[in-house]
C-alpha cells in the first residue's frame, strides 16, 4: 500500500478528528480517484477516508460487520463533514501487492483461493446486507442504459464484442446469480492484508454483503491477471478454491455485469 508524505489533510474534518490527528505525520494512501485515503502515523496507525457525501455508509457498516467476524479492522468514526469520513484502525502486515507476496505467485494464488473459500463458508445470516445481488444487477442495467461500457481493464477471454453482446449474456444468465455466501465484493490483492503470509484483514468492503460467490471468484481471477500480468493462474485459483461449487458459465455472466462498471 503506497504512502506519500503530505503536510496537511487534503479535506476538512471536525474538531474531534483534528484533535486525534494532532501533529502526527500524514501520508496519502489513495488508490482511486473516487476517494482520498490518508494514513495517520500515531498509536499504531489509522486510516481516514474521505469520499462524496453518502458514499461511505455501506462501507462503514460492512467494515464493522467484518470486524465483528474477526475479518476486518475496527471502525472508529463514521460521519459527514463536507464529505463522508471514515476512520479505521490500521491492520498488521501489508496488502497482497507487496513485493514479498508477488515474488511467490503460486503461493499467493493458493492463499487467495483458500482464504476466499473460508470466507464463503461462514454463516452470514446476521449480515446487515442480505441481498447484494439486487443492487449489483440494478447498477449494471443502469450503466448499460447510460452508455457506461468499458472492457479495457478486462482480459479478452470472454469475447464480448459490444455492450449489447455483454448485456445479452447478462440478461440470459442473471436469474442464476443467488444470494448465498458472504461476499467481499471487491476481492483484489490491495484489499487483502497478510502478516508474513498469515491472514490479517479485509479492507474496502463497500460492495460486501450476501451475494453470489462468482462475483468474488471473478475478481480473484481478475486481480491475479492484472497484478501478475498473466492469465496462467486462473485455473489454479479455481482448482484451489474448489470446483465443486463453481459454474464457469456464471463467471461469464458476472464478467458481463462488470464491463458496465
Amino acid at each position: 500500500m503506497k504512502r506519500t508524505r503530505i503536510q496537511a489533510l487534503p479535506f476538512s474534518v471536525p474538531a474531534e478528528l483534528a484533535r486525534l490527528i494532532g501533529s502526527a505525520d500524514l501520508y496519502d494512501s489513495s488508490c482511486s480517484p473516487e476517494a482520498r485515503v490518508v494514513f495517520i502515523d500515531r498509536d499504531g496507525g489509522y486510516y481516514l477516508k474521505s469520499a462524496p457525501l453518502g458514499t461511505l455508509a455501506k462501507e462503514a457498516e460492512m467494515t464493522a460487520y467484518f470486524h465483528k467476524k474477526g475479518l476486518g479492522v475496527a471502525v472508529l468514526y463514521y460521519g459527514q463533514y463536507e464529505t463522508d469520513l471514515l476512520l479505521s484502525a490500521a491492520a498488521r502486515g501489508e496488502d497482497c501487492t507487496h513485493a514479498r507476496y508477488l515474488a511467490e505467485p503460486v503461493r499467493l494464488c493458493d492463499t487467495l483461493a483458500e482464504r476466499l473459500r473460508t470466507l464463503h463458508e461462514l454463516d452470514a445470516r446476521d449480515c446487515p446486507v442480505q441481498d447484494r445481488m439486487t443492487d449489483y444487477l440494478a447498477l449494471a442495467h443502469t450503466n448499460f442504459c447510460t452508455g457506461n461500457y468499458d472492457k479495457t481493464q478486462f482480459p479478452d477471454s470472454f469475447g464480448y464484442r459490444s455492450a449489447a453482446d455483454a448485456m445479452a449474456v447478462l440478461r440470459n444468465g442473471q436469474s442464476a446469480l443467488k444470494n448465498e455466501v458472504l461476499l467481499h465484493g471487491d476481492y483484489c490483492l490491495p484489499n487483502i492484508l497478510l502478516d508474513d503470509w498469515r491472514f490479517s484483514a479485509f479492507i474496502d468492503l463497500g460492495n460486501g454483503g450476501v451475494g453470489d460467490r462468482h462475483v468474488d471468484l471473478f475478481w480473484g481471477t481478475w486481480t491475479l491477471w492484472f497484478n501478475l500480468k498473466t492469465n496462467c493462474y486462473q485455473d489454479r485459483f479455481l482448482d484451489a478454491y474448489g470446483r465443486d461449487v463453481i459454474d464457469e458459465e456464471l463467471l461469464r455472466v458476472v464478467a458481463a455485469a462488470e464491463v458496465f462498471g
